[in-house]
């Protein structure tokens, strides 16, 4: 195993311990809502909050994640038909559309989201935390999603894979 793919399966790992943990945390949330609205006869308003933003980081998390593995949901029929060349060269073209489509709308329009929500001091209605952390996940996500890119594209090059 050499440095790029250590790399990649540790950043893996730890982006599965993270999607653990956060979908835990979702989880335990949700269950301590219903707990308190039934059984206690009070609801907490903080729970659907943090519900909601433990669900978009979980997503967006995951599908980096996806992305990493190659599982992420794909119509294959044409593709399947193609020859062992044009595989390799669909794969990369696929592999250069994911890597700008990271860069141009999650990075840098993540960023901007980031930036702006930040500027103008936007915060969370029961959390009262700032909503540009909220959003920081979307260009950190981005930028996960084009280094997975260019392994993917790496390793196509080097006949090393083939989705």
């Amino acid at each position: 195993m050499n440095k790029s793919e250590y790399i990649f399966n540790k950043v893996n790992k730890i982006l599965e311990w993270f999607l653990i943990v956060i979908f835990a945390l979702l989880v335990l949330d949700v269950l301590f809502q219903v707990f308190s609205r039934y059984i206690l006869g009070t609801s907490f308003t903080w729970t659907e909050e943090f519900a909601r933003f433990s669900l978009i980081w979980m997503t967006i998390l995951g599908a980096a994640y996806l992305n990493a593995k190659r599982e992420h949901l794909s119509m294959d029929f044409l593709y399947q038909k193609l020859s062992l060349k044009n595989k390799r060269k669909a794969s990369i073209l696929i592999e250069v559309f994911i890597f700008l489509f990271a860069l141009i709308v999650m990075v840098v329009g993540g960023l901007n989201l980031v930036y702006t929500t930040l500027h103008l001091e936007q915060l969370s209605g029961t959390l009262r935390i700032p909503l540009g952390y909220v959003y920081a996940i979307l260009p950190f996500s981005g930028f996960l999603i084009m280094c997975f890119s260019i392994y993917h594209i790496a390793n196509t090059c080097s006949n090393k894979s083939l989705s």
